[in-house]
């Protein structure tokens, strides 16, 4: 630092600042012939050289190590790529497609979950999940040996529809030990009276009109819920699903109804026809299955309907 005083004025004081400080504050562009100092450099990321503005691209400077960074970007951004498609579980593939032949919904992702079928063992989207969706009656379970499963759940649900038929005989025999004896059940005017009586005390929706009623005795097997035996006597329209019915059933009796949440079979309420001696599929119409009179029974872990359960 120096001081001096300028003519006719007081003394002041400045710095003095020397050219190699001038130089030190920016760089020179290293393409031959230029060397001019820039302020604000810029740096090739191919051959790590300096240059001014005019230079600064790969073929101004004429690049010693030209297309050198773009091709490390394409390898270094491709790498990461192929690793994240074998690591990440719910990238999009048709393998994650719905099994049913008219649906192209992916499965198994974070809006859509897939549902698993127990009985033909295929993944579905939420519409085709109920059996009668995707025609899973006429399908051969996925890993299953030929003829060999369903005879196999038909056996088992013979056996607990015959435990259950051999209580409900003897609750039916301690029953009528208690009360006195009438006319013969099987007679005709047993009959009518005892539908009668059924329409008289059968709950159901008022608004329904009497020519579209089925009016049935409905009936919960012991393993099926807490209370022992609970029936109930309602009416229902002739038009409605099986489905539908069971789980307005269930519902009224207060029985535990998993068949919508994708749970195995052992967990899920069928409906057994007592006077047809079959299981009832959820599609079938209820108006044509049974009649009015006729009793049908919510039971649990029975297995799919098989045509010949009975005769079996």
């Amino acid at each position: 630092m120096a001081s001096s005083t300028p003519p006719g004025g007081d003394p002041q004081s400045y710095t003095s600042m020397s050219v190699g400080d001038v130089e030190a504050i920016g760089a020179h562009c290293q393409m031959a012939f230029c060397h001019q100092l820039d302020f604000l450099p810029f740096k090739c990321e191919s051959c790590k050289g300096t240059f001014c503005l005019d230079h600064r691209t790969e073929s101004a400077h004429k690049c010693s190590k030209a297309g050198a960074w773009a091709r490390s970007r394409r390898e270094a951004s491709s790498t990461p790529s192929s690793v994240s498609s074998a690591t990440r579980p719910n990238i999009l593939t048709h393998e994650q497609q719905c099994s049913s032949p008219v649906c192209k919904t992916l499965i198994n992702t974070s809006l859509v979950p897939g549902i698993h079928c127990p009985d033909c063992n295929r993944h579905y989207c939420l519409k085709h999940r109920m059996r009668e969706e995707h025609d899973c009656a006429k399908l051969t379970p996925l890993g299953a040996r030929p003829g060999g499963t369903s005879k196999e759940k038909g056996l088992a649900a013979l056996e607990k529809l015959r435990a259950w038929g051999a209580s409900k005989r003897a609750a039916v025999s301690e029953t009528a030990k208690k009360t006195s004896l009438g006319p013969k059940t099987n007679s005709p005017a047993a009959r009518a009276a005892a539908i009668n009586n059924l329409k008289k005390t059968a709950k159901g929706d008022a608004k329904l009109p009497p020519e579209k009623r089925v009016y049935l005795h409905v009936e919960a097997s012991a393993d099926t819920t807490t209370a022992k035996y609970p029936t109930g006597k309602f009416f229902y329209n002739v038009e409605w699903s099986v489905g539908r019915i069971l789980d307005m059933a269930a519902k009224e009796l207060q029985v535990e109804n998993v068949n919508n949440r994708g749970g195995g079979e052992k967990d899920r309420l069928r409906v057994f026809h007592v006077e047809g001696g079959r299981l009832l599929d959820f599609s079938e119409k209820i108006g044509k299955a049974c009649q009015t009179g006729n009793t049908i029974v919510l039971l649990r872990g029975v297995g799919p309907p098989v045509p010949d359960l009975i005769e079996a």
